[in-house]
């Protein structure tokens, strides 16, 4: 496998690459300062491309609701942010006070029929054999691996995903059948959801000298294998997800949550001491079409911030860091200044 195959999917369902700001520059908002929506939703007007995003702040220790939100009902590419679905059915279908010795006990296979692209922890071919279940739920989040991803849905089901979804009532939310099936249904393949790991390989033969992989038939965001979703469907997952609404036993919430802090965007942008950051993110870059998305939850001083940020754009290389860059400073300020105004007593390191 070359390398240009490796990093394929990795740049349509992997973790977001991210940078950080000065701490100066990104806690430099005075305690308690006021904010609009208004000002919120400037921070993204110099983005290209389509932006969506949302911010809620339950009312809480006598502060009133805060909401700011921009095309938050508009479905896009949010390539791995779609994982935390995946984790938590995954959870649900063994929801119990022994979760976590049960999920250390369980064996799962990792051999060729699950093996994808875009796999930093398992990297296929070279790793096989078994590995528990708790450990390949940390790989999907942690480095965003396919493979782990692709025998996680192979064990809950991405059928039994897509239920829970939709009782849920997130009506902008897509997943595919595994990681491998939406690779092998971009480049056009008819035997998309049985598609082999041998076959894959094949199919993706760099098309041109800088390695691109074989031309896409389909588009990243399509209504047959997509992972696609609005940030209302998130925030409005995220608010009842990361306070247990989906668990039936404490135990069972506290993996959940524990499993989501593992995410690299926690480390990469700093935030004051205290604070519990809940996420997951997802990035996508080819020679025209890029995309990033992160969306989650922070807790400080008995106060919940739930959040979603998604942008698509298109541009001509293969890499563009100047909008992520801009992207992800708009997301560090704007989540500055809520929690600055909603709290008193949430302190710089």
């Amino acid at each position: 496998m070359t390398h240009s195959r490796r990093e394929f999917i990795k740049t349509a369902a992997a973790t977001a690459t991210l940078t950080t700001l000065p701490v100066a520059e990104a806690l430099a908002v005075t305690p308690r300062q006021a904010i609009t929506p208004e000002q919120i939703v400037a921070l993204f007007d110099h983005l290209p491309g389509d932006k969506a995003f949302k911010i809620l702040a339950p009312a809480a220790n006598g502060n009133p609701k805060f909401q700011a939100q921009l095309n938050s009902d508009e479905m896009l590419f949010v390539a791995s942010t779609v994982k935390t679905f995946v984790l938590c059915e995954a959870l649900r279908q063994i929801d119990s006070p022994d979760i976590v010795e049960r999920l250390s006990k369980k064996e799962l296979e990792l051999d060729s029929s699950v093996w994808s692209f875009g796999s930093p922890t398992f990297n296929p071919p070279n790793v096989k054999g078994t590995v528990f279940e708790r450990a390949t739920l940390e790989a999907m989040i942690t480095s965003s691996d396919n493979t782990a991803t692709d025998m996680i849905f192979k064990l809950a089901g991405a059928d039994n995903v897509r239920k829970f979804i939709s009782e849920a009532g997130l009506t902008r939310t897509l997943v595919p059948d595994s990681t491998r099936a939406f690779a092998a249904y971009l480049i056009g393949a008819d035997n998309y959801k049985t598609i082999s790991w041998e076959e894959l390989l094949k199919e993706f033969i760099p098309a041109d000298p800088d390695g691109d992989p074989k031309k896409f038939v389909h588009p990243f965001l399509n209504d047959v294998q997509s992972l696609a979703s609005s940030a209302d469907d998130f925030v409005s997952y995220y608010s009842r997800a990361l306070r247990g609404q989906f668990f039936q036993h404490p135990e069972t919430l506290n993996e959940f949550r524990r499993i989501l802090t593992l995410c690299d965007f926690i480390y990469l942008v700093p935030l004051p001491l205290g604070v519990g950051v809940y996420a997951k993110s997802g990035n996508a870059d080819t020679k025209r079409f890029h995309a990033r998305a992160i969306a989650g939850g922070l807790f400080f001083s008995g106060q919940w911030i739930f959040f979603s940020f998604i942008i698509n754009w298109y541009a001509d290389v293969a890499d563009d860091p100047t909008t992520v860059d801009k992207f992800f400073s708009a997301i560090n300020r704007a989540l500055t200044l809520v929690m600055n105004s909603v709290s008193e007593s949430c302190e710089s390191p």
